[in-house]
């Protein structure tokens, strides 16, 4: 069943991708010949709207093919009115943008239901205590609560752990112990720990985790939308920011994913309930689009890389270059999806 799932969500996720390219490409006046969820050969095909409609064998992935547009042969062309060929460099990149666009709208919405369904968040409980750290130094105990930090309120553990990051001197902390308040002073200390990327890091901490505790997030309208907002930027960020730290080595290679990994994240996530599912659909949405953003001419984000050229210089680059250029994109995705398989694999081996 949890497999099951996570085929139907990547499928879903990828369904939203292409229908975004398919709606910009009919805005534009370009007729769309086949739009396939998967790959390879074709399970079952109908036709509606001059479009053939697929779902194939290889759920691992998708595609629009536009009239005119051939990945597979950059040199095939066609100068009918209806062609994705004849159409201006704009008209081209705002068909070709549709498609991330439509994921990270689709992420939004994710999350916008998350907000309404009342997001479960940690609460500021803490767990363990650090032997020697400021924490024991000033008293805090397992099970204590958190109430406020220098006088601000605390309600979530992300709130606590920003203020004691970005503090300067001494702490005066409010806790809850056994039904009575009690205040502790602590100054925190710089701390070698690892972020979410892996990386060891020099960070203000005052030697507590969390108990792992949560409560339900009360949202009213404007927040649920702010909440929405915020979580769709912060995965793209945490996305660009993975992305960029593993093309410059700060992140080594074996961190880097594959389908593998997806489809048993997505697995997992469905084992925890339809929220986390939703959580991670988001996340899965956000990624795609960032991905296919990517200056590499097998995906959209190297076709619009043609196109700017094209706009800029105000001439095409040349076939005998955008046919290099394909084949190298190709290859470095295929490397990408190969590294990413070889180190779920690896994972799955222990």
């Amino acid at each position: 069943m949890s497999f099951l799932v996570s085929l139907l969500v990547l499928s879903a996720l990828i369904f939203f991708h292409e229908l975004g390219h398919y709606f910009a490409a009919r805005m534009m006046g370009v007729s769309v010949e086949v739009f396939s969820i998967g790959f390879g050969k074709r399970m079952l095909t109908f036709k509606k709207w001059s479009t053939e409609w697929s779902i194939s064998a290889i759920p691992l992935g998708g595609y629009v093919r536009m009239k005119g547009q051939d990945d597979s042969d950059p040199t095939k062309k066609s100068l009918d009115a209806d062609s994705y060929n004849v159409k201006t460099p704009m008209q081209k990149i705002f068909i070709l943008f549709a498609g991330p666009l439509a994921n990270f709208v689709l992420a939004f919405v994710l999350y916008f239901v998350i907000a309404l369904g009342g997001p479960n968040i940690l609460s500021p409980v803490i767990g363990d205590v650090v032997k020697d750290s400021p924490a024991q130094a000033a008293g805090l105990k397992t099970n204590d609560i958190v109430k406020s930090i220098n006088g601000v309120e605390i309600t979530t553990w992300k709130e606590m752990a920003k203020i004691i990051t970005e503090s300067n001197g001494a702490l005066t902390v409010e806790i809850i112990r056994d039904s009575f308040i009690e205040f502790k002073t602590l100054t925190p200390s710089i701390t070698e720990t690892t972020n979410m990327f892996n990386e060891v890091v020099q960070k203000k901490m005052i030697g507590i985790g969390s108990a792992g505790v949560s409560h339900k997030l009360e949202l009213s309208p404007s927040e649920t939308l702010s909440y929405a907002t915020e979580q769709t930027i912060f995965a793209s960020t945490m996305i660009f920011t993975g992305l960029k730290k593993l093309i410059v080595g700060e992140v080594p290679a074996k961190e880097l994913g594959g389908v593998i990994s997806i489809v048993k994240l997505t697995s997992d996530a469905t084992d925890a309930g339809w929220m986390s599912v939703l959580f991670f659909a988001a996340l899965i949405s956000v990624n795609l689009g960032v991905l296919n953003l990517l200056p590499i001419p097998a995906l959209d984000g190297g076709h619009i890389m043609f196109n700017l050229y094209e706009l800029i210089f105000r001439r095409e680059a040349s076939e005998a270059i955008i046919i290099k250029l394909t084949i190298a994109g190709w290859v470095v995705l295929f490397s990408l999806m190969g590294l990413g398989l070889f180190n779920d694999i690896n994972r799955l081996m222990g």
